[in-house]
């Protein structure tokens, strides 16, 4: 008895994807429960798994668009005789695109009068491939053409990409002529050559994930009025408090002090004081958000996610970085599942840990507002009118102009700096 292998549903709004990887080879005994294949939709990545035991057989192959419960492969019962697949080293089949073929270019090849001159496809053909120019050679063929073997013999101690008559090559400071016509033809034959793409670039498919990605970063700039501005913090007080009380931390919660921690609370506490920035636009209508659910950017190798802290008004910090550690990992393992992905109302991209010194977040749509943060640089800066070296970071806020005004956004910055300049604060809710 064999059973189909079908692509599995991913969600109410998800119909199909991309069938990205097999995880085993077709004729492979595969066990209940074992990842069977990779699947990317628009939104997350997944993995297929097996029903049964039994003897798998590929039916459709890795790269191919498939529908939610389209038959991918089937697995006959049974394992008796057969060679089991490695599980430690699962072979991915991709299926690469065709490299493009590009022809030579038309090369028109003059000799010495200005006349075309006669020569083979075969020697036409070396000629824009190698550069080399014909009519600078003494043919052996009839009446003096040349042949494809004076072509190869030549060769063997020329590769020029413009090639010209050797008697009449121009000095270094004279311009090389254009050949635009046989009448305007110069004295030297001159044969410009584009170098062919041959081997030298590929093309492969757009990925759903990366399709949808690039749809929402279009729509969040066609369809908002989005401003950035700008501030900088000293991170010297949180980083002397994660210096003192980390180690102590770690041992407790199993999670190490982050940065993001610190900015998520900060975030939370600055919207409190500036409802504004909880809100989103829907029609004519201003949605005010009450509850803080925050999405954390996390990098993975099919691009942006970015997963929701549910809550973080009542999470403690420890919480916090559980929570983003876990669906950082998850992401980027492809197991993150799709409601983790919905309902944010306020994103935190953390650009810093890419070396980032400052930069314009785009709005995650249909939220309002973004903050960006970047890398930490010791830099001068005033002090009680003493210059001193302080670790800075820049803070970038985009925001929907259409509900935000320049003040609510600047002075939602504000109070982030304030708070991270002064972490005391976040205890005490000031």
């Amino acid at each position: 008895m064999a059973v189909d292998v079908k692509i599995p549903p991913m969600g109410e709004s998800i119909t199909g994807g991309l069938l990205a990887a097999w995880l085993v080879k077709s004729g492979d005994t595969v066990r209940k429960g074992q990842p069977l294949f990779s699947y990317e939709t628009d939104k997350v990545t997944s993995e297929g798994t097996a029903e049964i035991d039994g003897q798998l057989t590929i039916s459709v192959p890795a790269g191919t668009e498939v529908l939610v419960g389209q038959i991918v492969a089937s697995i006959a019962a049974g394992t008796a005789g057969l060679v089991s697949a490695p599980t430690s080293a699962p072979v991915a089949q991709v299926t690469r695109p065709p490299v493009a073929r590009v022809a030579p270019p038309e090369v028109i090849i003059l000799n010495k009068s200005g006349a075309a001159a006669e020569i083979s496809p075969a020697v036409r053909r070396l000629a824009a491939e190698t550069g080399l120019n014909p009519a600078s050679l003494e043919g052996s063929g009839k009446a003096g053409r040349v042949t494809k073997g004076d072509m190869l013999a030549a060769l063997a101690g020329q590769s020029p990409i413009l090639a010209v008559d050797p008697t009449l090559a121009p000095t270094a400071h004279t311009p090389v002529p254009v050949i635009n016509s046989p009448a305007a033809a110069p004295a030297a034959t001159v044969v410009a050559i584009i170098p062919s793409r041959d081997g030298r670039t590929s093309r492969k498919k757009m990925s759903p994930l990366r399709r949808k990605i690039a749809e929402r970063l279009v729509q969040a700039k066609s369809e908002t009025a989005m401003l950035t501005t700008f501030n900088e913090v000293n991170m010297a007080p949180v980083m002397e408090l994660r210096k003192r009380h980390g180690e102590e931390f770690l041992k407790k919660y199993g999670v190490k002090l982050g940065f993001m921690s610190f900015f998520v609370k900060a975030a939370v506490q600055a919207m409190k004081e500036v409802p504004a920035i909880n809100a989103q636009l829907d029609g004519e209508e201003i949605v005010e958000n009450h509850f803080y659910d925050i999405g954390v950017a996390v990098g993975t190798d099919k691009g942006l996610m970015v997963p929701v802290v549910r809550d973080c008004d009542l999470l403690s910090f420890a919480a916090i970085e559980k929570n983003i550690g876990d669906y950082g990992k998850r992401a980027r393992d492809g197991k993150i599942q799709l409601a983790e992905l919905q309902g944010g109302i306020f994103t935190i991209s953390n650009g810093g840990i890419y070396g980032s010194m400052l930069s314009t977040p785009i709005l995650n749509h249909p939220q309002a507002a973004i903050m960006g943060l970047h890398n930490i640089v010791e830099r001068p800066v005033a002090e009680n009118g003493q210059v001193v070296i302080r670790p800075i970071m820049y803070l970038a806020l985009s925001y929907d102009h259409r509900i935000i005004d320049g003040k609510e956004a600047v002075t939602f910055l504000v109070k982030v700096r304030q708070l991270i300049e002064d972490p005391q604060r976040l205890l005490f809710g000031v």
